[in-house]
């Protein structure tokens, strides 16, 4: 037994409370400040708005939060890292064009250039919020699974082969889905490729001889734009009636 003077071991029931209540303050350092944050466990946002003309300024507020964030971390015994830390401009195409000259954002003494695509909570969000390049990754890693699934395919039952997909792949299919609400067609429809595929593999049909659309009905499963119209409609109805989230 290796006695712990410091800190929290790692995977403890207690470690994520005594975090979060350690960690409060940092909302107070971004509100003195007034700029915008979101925290979920140790994944933490700050945001700003920034107008067309006086956008330095803005700026500015922002690295003096991000100095004030650094320098409360020191004294907390925290270690900030930068190279895990990323930035990213967020507006129409004709906006960012006029702001070309922010390049970058200092953190902690290192600079960090803007990116094009920032991931949040496994959400790959691109500048312009096309949600492309989050659609492309989501088809990308649910193919992979979906050869994998289809290798051991013959070797199960269906209802087996049904919660083996569920877990493989309906899951990223669903997963913070309602942000996709008005998407272009064109994402939907990549995403639409991906359930038929994997209808395809549970049910043992052929693509030449199989119809997606019955396949679907055949197991219950929502087509894909009406299952984030189904994640909606439950949100809402949570919302509605339980008050949260508030």
């Amino acid at each position: 037994m290796t006695s712990c003077s410091v800190g929290v071991p790692q995977g403890s029931v207690l470690g994520p409370l005594l975090f979060s209540a350690y960690t409060s303050p940092l909302s107070t350092i971004a509100k003195s400040h007034q700029v915008f944050q979101q925290q979920y466990a140790d994944d933490t946002q700050l945001y700003v708005t920034l107008s067309p003309i006086n956008y330095s300024n803005e700026l500015i507020t922002l690295q003096s939060c991000l100095s004030s964030r650094h320098l409360w971390f020191c004294e907390k015994g925290i270690a900030l890292n930068p190279s895990k830390s990323d930035a990213i401009l967020f507006g129409t195409a004709q906006r960012l064009k006029s702001m070309s000259s922010l390049t970058s954002v200092k953190i902690a003494d290192s600079v960090i250039q803007f990116s094009d695509t920032i991931k949040i909570l496994g959400i790959t969000l691109d500048s312009i919020l096309t949600l492309g390049p989050h659609i492309k990754a989501i088809s990308k890693s649910c193919f992979y699974h979906i050869r994998s699934f289809r290798q051991i395919r013959p070797s199960m039952d269906r209802s087996m082969a049904i919660a083996v997909a569920s877990a493989l792949a309906s899951a990223r299919l669903d997963y913070a889905n309602s942000i996709l609400f008005g998407c272009p067609q064109k994402h939907i429809s990549r995403l639409q490729r991906v359930q038929n595929a994997l209808a395809r593999v549970v049910m043992q049909q052929a693509y030449r001889f199989s119809l997606s659309t019955e396949l679907l009905k055949q197991l219950h499963w929502l087509p894909i734009e009406w299952r984030i119209r189904f994640k909606l409609a439950t949100s809402t109805y949570k919302t509605l009636h339980t008050g949260h989230p508030p």
